[in-house]
């Protein structure tokens, strides 16, 4: 049995290890200016394409212990049992009852699933999704940390180098997709399978591409859908993940006179 306990554990080393990292747009982002250049992220063998929802990101971060947190992308807002919540854009909200009855963790480990909290008052884009203030939430990723004792003593510069160099162990898409299907969750709408040839790599073609897929969200919790806002692409082994977004597309082939 695992002898942690949350109360007696440095919360800041948590919250560091079990935050999202930066995900890489698909092609390079320019840092002049913020366009979009022509290289981009190489993949290989089959890619997973699925929507990426113009929300917020939050955390369940399920403990050995059986206790859970409950956090945004930055920063923990809530622990199981706790009187009083952070109400940080509705997240702690959306996201405790799914952890109140999810499974506790099997084994000496850590796990952390990622949602999307969108809708509501979420963000701007929120009324592409409701037209009454619903608020949704999609599980997009799930971490596993399985050495989570030594990360604790870790400096706060080493834990933020080991999460952005790809540290955390991530579920591959069958077993996300397992895992989000025993355990009740909604997850983002995947999209298509592709072969990672068949990619386009033009700045023209991936805007095309996001236009067929996309013409407007899947996600919509009431009213019309809107507009979405682009798409994620994963190997299916997660060894590499980018994103690509109408906005930047749109900017990036206006500037160049090509839209």
């Amino acid at each position: 049995m695992s002898r942690f306990s949350v109360r007696d554990t440095d919360l800041r080393a948590v919250n560091s290890m079990t935050k999202y990292p930066s995900i890489p747009t698909y092609h390079t982002l320019d840092p002049r200016d913020g366009g979009l250049l022509d290289g981009t992220v190489p993949f290989t063998g089959r890619v997973s394409l699925t929507e990426k929802v113009d929300g917020t990101n939050g955390r369940i971060v399920s403990l050995p212990d059986g206790s859970y947190l409950i956090g945004s992308r930055e920063e923990l807002l809530h622990a199981r049992g706790d009187l009083i919540a952070n109400p940080a854009l509705g997240i702690v909200d959306a996201l405790r009852p799914i952890a109140e009855r999810l499974p506790p963790v099997d084994g000496d480990r850590i796990v952390v699933r990622y949602l999307e909290v969108y809708g509501g008052k979420v963000t701007g884009a929120s009324k592409h999704y409701t037209a009454s203030r619903t608020v949704g939430a999609r599980l997009f990723d799930v971490a596993v940390l399985d050495d989570y004792a030594d990360l604790l003593d870790w400096p706060a510069q080493r834990l933020s180098s080991w999460r952005e160099g790809g540290g955390q162990r991530f579920l591959d898409e069958s077993a996300l997709l397992a895992t989000a299907g025993v355990e009740g969750l909604e997850i983002v709408p995947r999209l298509d399978v592709l072969e990672a040839a068949d990619l386009p790599t033009d700045l023209d073609k991936t805007y095309q591409l996001l236009r067929e897929y996309l013409p407007e969200t899947r996600v919509a919790l009431d009213g019309p859908p809107g507009r979405a806002e682009g798409i994620v692409l994963r190997s299916a082994t997660r060894s590499a993940i980018a994103k690509a977004r109408f906005q930047d597309y749109g900017r990036t082939l206006k500037r160049r006179g090509a839209r």
